[in-house]
């Protein structure tokens, strides 16, 4: 089924993989077969050297090669999203900056500049955020007090816990179980 496939089905395709175009260093490889740069005696060698370097540029080389720029984004993107996941996960006692940029593997300030620029947020905004639509959803139950609430999330001074939900909510969070028209997506 394989090579029938292959041989009514579509041209691009071989058994073992989908063609390729050939990147600019395997077209250097192989129009360098054309004339050896070797005496007669050391050909069969060069030929065989050439051969191994195709495959490995063949059998090696990336689908799409990234350039530094995008890896860089890429990095500082999943370095953010496992940041978010690690606050998401323990929000009473969150890591320190130092404990995060250890964790993903950078340094703390190069974190936080890259947390910002990706989230909008320093750290410990986005923290306090998440903590305040944690607290929203539970009080939203009803089978959690403000006390409780805040407990939950981490805060152990009541009165920062208020004034924090009101600014991040929008009411008070004694009001907030019975305020219909207040929005999470502030």
């Amino acid at each position: 089924p394989e090579i029938r496939r292959v041989i009514f089905g579509d041209k691009n395709e071989t058994v073992v993989a989908p063609t390729r175009l050939m990147s600019v260093q395997q077209r250097n490889v192989v129009a360098s077969l054309r004339e050896p740069p070797v005496a007669k005696a050391a050909q069969i060698l060069w030929y065989q050297s050439k051969a191994l370097e195709l495959m490995a540029h063949f059998l090696f080389a990336p689908k799409d090669p990234e350039f530094f720029c995008m890896r860089q984004k890429r990095v500082a993107r999943e370095r953010v999203e496992r940041v978010k996941a690690i606050l998401a996960r323990d929000l009473v006692n969150p890591p320190t900056l130092e404990m995060l940029g250890q964790e993903v593997g950078c340094s703390p300030f190069y974190l936080s500049r890259i947390f910002s620029r990706e989230v909008g947020l320093t750290i410990p905004q986005y923290l306090r955020n998440v903590r305040m639509e944690r607290a929203a959803e539970l009080l939203r139950t009803g089978c959690y007090n403000v006390t409780e609430a805040a407990t939950e999330v981490g805060y152990s001074s009541l009165s920062h816990f208020s004034k924090a939900f009101c600014e991040t909510i929008g009411c008070c969070p004694v009001l907030y179980p019975a305020a219909k028209n207040v929005a999470l997506d502030r």
